[in-house]
């Protein structure tokens, strides 16, 4: 073994002295490994790096990498859940005090065990409107929304993406821009590394329901990029996702009344428009939806419903009956594990806003249980988990 004594090393490269047997590294301070861009990795004619073993830090991704056999590989890392299980987050919405210019709170909650809400942090600023809502282990992104620039003032649409780190707590900074623009109740859905925002309107006058897809890449911050299309334009739909494929569906059409049934699907990796899945037993609005990575159930609904249906991720097809929430309500945003599905909040009958939490176990059809309460009655919020479907 080599012993080599120095002060500092700011990076190893091929020149200078060959040692031979180990190196091994004892410094209680740091070793600086090269970085760059994805562009400025080591290039030849063929314009990729040939050294098989290098390693690097893509200051684009944000994460380690090393060159194995003929690509480059990301250095698989983890970043434990503080509480112990997957964590759900709810931000914005409309609450009874706040309901001229919505909320920026953020709340979060152990979804693995049961109990109140717990303050997170903020918004960068009061937004409402079905904040779209996707997430890695790590981090959480919601998107679009409505900003009341005064109570009682006009709406502002806006294309907002407000970034946080789910296991930890602190205030949201911003990610980028939608690139379909300013929309309002759109949602959004994905699996670890790619974020898609699907749906929602344009306005507030006229209010134009849209059918545009976006994505971005959630490990980097910036705008969102073409997608694709869904098959109709929808206002509020609904969707879940596996680690390969989203399935979304139902929404509002032309009003609240001129709902669809239908669902489509895209495969998250691609581009492209979306193909028809099959279709909801319910044409409504204003439903919530969230499952795990092979089921998705879609609850609630405008007129106030209290049924949950459920579909199977990897097949095509219709959803059937899955059982009830506690009560006839729409507007709550929802959340996931592998194994729980939670939705917080939303509308009763009379228009009245509540703060309870529910959940109901995912493999097993039954009726929702009592999870617990929200700080404030709350609708038309954002949801996200790191432990939903799509992980």
């Amino acid at each position: 073994m080599a012993n080599l004594k120095v002060d500092t090393i700011s990076g190893i490269g091929t020149e200078g002295p060959v040692l031979s047997g180990g190196l091994k590294f004892r410094s209680k301070n740091y070793l600086t490994l090269p970085k760059g861009t994805t562009a400025e990795r080591t290039t030849t004619s063929s314009g990729i790096s040939t050294v098989v073993g290098a390693i690097r830090y893509n200051t684009d991704s944000n994460k380690m990498e090393c060159y194995v056999n003929s690509k480059w590989m990301i250095v698989s890392t983890s970043s434990p859940n503080l509480d112990g299980g997957g964590r759900g987050l709810v931000a914005g919405g409309v609450t009874p005090s706040e309901s001229e210019q919505g909320q920026d709170a953020i709340e979060y909650m152990s979804l693995a065990s049961t109990g109140n809400a717990i303050s997170f942090g903020n918004l960068v600023r009061n937004h409402y409107g079905f904040l779209g809502g996707m997430s890695s282990k790590v981090r959480g992104i919601f998107s679009g929304g409505v900003f009341y620039t005064m109570p009682g003032g006009p709406g502002t649409y806006i294309d907002d993406m407000d970034l946080v780190t789910i296991p930890t707590t602190g205030n949201a900074s911003d990610f980028g821009n939608l690139v379909q623009g300013n929309r309002a109740d759109v949602r959004a859905a994905s699996n670890e590394t790619r974020g898609l925002v699907y749906g929602g309107n344009s306005g507030p006058s006229p209010v134009a329901r849209t059918n545009t897809i976006s994505f971005t890449t959630i490990a980097t911050t910036g705008s969102s990029v073409d997608f694709g299309d869904m098959t109709v334009p929808r206002q509020n739909p609904t969707g879940s996702t596996s680690p390969t494929r989203l399935v979304m569906g139902s929404g509002e059409g032309n009003s609240p009344t001129n709902s669809h049934e239908s669902l489509e699907f895209v495969t998250i990796s691609s581009t492209g428009n979306a193909q028809d899945f099959g279709d909801c037993i319910f044409a409504k609005s204003y439903r919530s939806a969230c499952g795990n990575s092979t089921r998705g159930l879609i609850a609630g609904g405008y007129g106030f419903t209290n049924q949950i249906e459920s579909y199977e991720l990897a097949t095509l097809g219709n959803t059937v009956d899955f059982g009830d929430l506690l009560n006839s309500q729409n507007n709550m945003p929802a959340m996931s594990t592998p194994t729980r599905a939670v939705w917080a909040g939303g509308n009763v009958p009379g228009n009245n806003m509540i703060n309870t939490i529910q959940y109901v176990t995912i493999q097993t059809a039954g009726d929702a249980n009592d999870f617990g309460d929200l700080a404030n009655p709350m609708r038309s919020g954002g949801g996200l988990s790191n432990s939903h479907g799509g992980l």
